[in-house]
């Protein structure tokens, strides 16, 4: 298991010119940083290779391939070809 790092310890190994403890507390209060960091009696302690995640960015969900068409096909094609809708059960 890798040593766990408080906050100051963690932003002066990414960042040349880190940030001050108030902002990097504001960002895990945020959920900016992952894995989330623990909160150890009054510090915050975080795994060396966690990571600023920017939430502004649109592209943080992997995206599935393919989607795979329903085999009767998509009701915009079936409103298309006249196709009558299968009967709900209720």
């Amino acid at each position: 298991m890798a040593k766990l790092l408080n906050l100051q310890e963690w932003a002066n190994s990414i960042y040349s010119t880190p940030p001050s403890l108030s902002t990097l507390r504001r960002w895990v209060r945020e959920g900016r940083i992952y894995p989330a960091p623990e909160l150890h009696g009054k510090e915050y302690k975080l795994m060396p290779d966690s990571i600023y995640v920017d939430p502004s960015k649109k592209n943080l969900r992997l995206k599935p391939k393919h989607r795979k068409l329903p085999a009767t096909g998509t009701l915009l094609e079936r409103l298309r070809h006249d196709e009558k809708a299968s009967t709900l059960r209720r």
